[in-house]
Formats: C-alpha cells, structure tokens, sequence
C-alpha cells in the first residue's frame, strides 16, 4: 500500500465534484453570480494551505466513512445546501467516475495526468480570481514535485491502493450504461483496443534471442484487439498537453445522470461489515481526520448570502424517493466522535465537533427548501 495516495484520490475526487455541481448549477439556472461564488468558495477551502499540507503527509487512505465526511463538509463550504439523497448521489458519481478512470489507465504513472487534466479544469473554473488561482497552482506544485521524481513501480502501488479502495463499489451511473462500458451489475467493462501505454509496443510480436543477445527468430500472434502506438507521451508540467483525456469533463454536453444500487452480495456484504465491525483504529483515524479537517477553514455564510438547495434530482419527489429506496447497508451513517477525554490532549478534535455542533443548531432552525446535509445526522 502506497502512504502517497490520498492527495491523488482526494484532488481527483474534488475534481469529479465540481464537474457535477457545475453542471447541476446551470441546469437548475441558479443565477451565476450565486453559482460562481459556490465553486470560489469550494475551491478556495479545498486547496487551502493548512488542508494540504495535512493531505500531503504520507499517510494511509482513510476509510470510506472518513472520506465521505470530508466532502460533505467540502460541499457544504459555502451557500449550497445538499440534502442526504442529493448528497448520495454526488458521492456515488464522484466515486464511480474515478473508480472507471483508474481501471482505464493505459499505465499506472498516467494516474498523475488524469490528475492534472482535474487539476486544468480546476483552473479553468477560478480563471478570474487570481487569489485562489494562487492557491491552485501552489498546489499543482507541489503535486509536480511529489510524484513527477517517482518510480514506475511507486505509481503501481498507488493504483493498487486506489482499486483496493474502490473494489466493493459497484454503483451503476446511467453515463456508463448508455455508453456500455458498465454492465447491469455496476462492473466496468475495459477495452481491448486503443493505444498502449507510451514506452510500448504494439503486441503480436514474440522475439527470440541468443545466448550472445542476438535476435535469431521472429513469431507473430493475434492480439485479440486493434492497438496503436500513442502519438507521444502527455506534459507532466504546470501547463501543456496531457494527451489523456480521462480526467476532463464528462458532463460538458447536458446529460441526464443516475445512479442505482447494484444488488451485488459482495459489495452488500462489504457495507454491511463496514457498518457493523468496530475499526480498532477508529480512534487513531479520527485524529488523523480532525488534523486534515482542523485546516479546511469554513467560511460561515454571511447574512446577506441567501442559502439555496441544490437538487441533483429532476425533482423534490424523486429526490424525496432516492433516500426512501437507498439500502442501509449503502447509506452512509454517522461517524460518532466520543472524546471527551482527549478534549485537552485533541484541540483540533475538539473544535470540529464544536463546529459540527453549530451546524446541528443550524439545521433544527432552516425549512425544508433551505435543508442542510447535517453531517452528524445524515452520513
């Protein structure tokens, strides 16, 4: 298992999310001065200096729960409001997106170009605030100095503990079954054509040498697909080509998107343990959480910021629908922080759940149309 993975994970998680609130914003018009201010603001908290320098620590993956726990917060930094069902679903897209163009990779180290091409889009989004484009780009630095030094063989650990993180999670997304690279039962379908990754061959050729590493016979063979060489090799740099595409924008044609449970036992079973089995390192886990969570500062919504509901349904009834129908063993539950007697020793600790909290109080006084996701009522 590779302490280098969670930066990659996160930052293309991040950026799956913002691909889908973007395109959400526009299809329920939400006036763009409104809309611009949800991605600054979800921007600028994701790529804030303290919460990148925890994520940057090698460290190991933290479990589904915990992660899901940290974009919920991520999502809810400004005055968008999601509630359990819609929150369901972005989750269950963000995950399945990179879950698909991790299988995809031609080679393990392009993990860092679909990284990138997140990364651009990102860019793309806080063009016109040079502020937080700082922060973004401090951030692309880092990620060039980090892994660009790497060995092949670190980036094959890297995707292994990702596929390890994503290996139970079988949700079908409407996209990918239209497109039949998802099968009923929510499992990728990979392809056996295209180009192979740079630095190799086209395969149908066996070469035969001596013991003087002189080749003296040629043997071809069916490929069983239609390869081609790459063109070139994608920029690893701060600007330039990436040649991959996965990692763009999937959503940048107006499409339909849903989500369902596939009934895998497997998969069912996994969630269930998860939600059943006590995690002897909770407690450890729960520290290392409130240190990456201690530095993603939440801007409160002023008084003059009108808080608005996201809906990532067509509608509030099958919203409303989707979390009667969700199984409890996909739902995510409420991480329950007892610390009551590490409150001296755990500062960090302590501060978010005062913060958590807060948001609780916040949640009894709004209505319906204004719900926010309540993190410890609704993970």
């Amino acid at each position: 298992m590779s302490l280098r993975t969670l930066p990659l994970l996160f930052i293309n998680l991040g950026g799956e999310m913002l691909y889908i609130l973007d395109q959400r914003l526009r299809a329920q018009n939400i006036p763009p001065d409104k809309a611009k201010k949800v991605m600054n603001d979800i921007i600028t908290t994701m790529f804030n200096k303290k919460f990148m320098e925890e994520l940057f620590k090698p460290q190991e993956l933290y479990s589904k729960k915990a992660l899901r726990t940290v974009f919920d917060r991520l999502a809810h930094a400004s005055i968008m409001r999601l509630n359990q069902a819609s929150m369901d679903k972005l989750y269950d897209l963000m995950t399945m997106a990179f879950k698909y163009q991790v299988l995809l990779c031609p080679r393990p180290k392009d993990i860092l170009l679909v990284t990138f091409n997140h990364m651009d889009a990102i860019k793309e989004f806080i063009r016109d605030s040079p502020s937080i484009l700082n922060q973004v780009d401090e951030t692309f630095r880092q990620l060039i100095d980090m892994y660009n030094c790497l060995p092949a063989g670190e980036f094959q650990l890297i995707r292994q503990t990702l596929l390890i993180f994503f290996q139970d999670m079988h949700i079908r997304v409407s996209i990918f079954l239209k497109d039949k690279v998802q099968n009923s039962n929510g499992r990728f379908v990979l392809p056996t054509s295209g180009p192979v990754p740079w630095g190799t061959e086209v395969p149908g050729l066996i070469r035969i040498f001596s013991l003087k590493g002189e080749e003296v016979k040629r043997v071809e063979f069916q490929n069983g697909g239609n390869y081609v060489s790459p063109l070139r090799e994608g920029s690893y740099d701060l600007f330039g080509d990436r040649v991959v595409k996965l990692g763009t924008n999937m959503y940048s044609v107006s499409r339909s998107v849903e989500t369902h449970m596939s009934g895998t036992l497997k998969s069912s079973a996994s969630h269930t343990k998860e939600n059943v089995a006590p995690n002897p390192l909770a407690k450890e886990e729960l520290n290392l959480l409130a240190q990456l969570m201690g530095g993603m500062e939440l801007k409160k919504p002023s008084s003059a910021d009108h808080i608005f509901r996201l809906n990532l349904f067509t509608n509030d009834e099958e919203e409303e629908q989707a979390a009667l129908t969700r199984p409890e063993e996909f739902s995510y539950k409420v991480i329950n922080i007892e610390a009551s007697e590490d409150l001296e020793r755990n500062k960090a600790l302590s501060r978010i759940m005062g913060e958590f909290r807060s948001e609780e109080t916040l949640v009894q006084s709004t209505s319906k149309g204004d719900d926010l996701l309540a993190l410890m009522d609704g993970l």
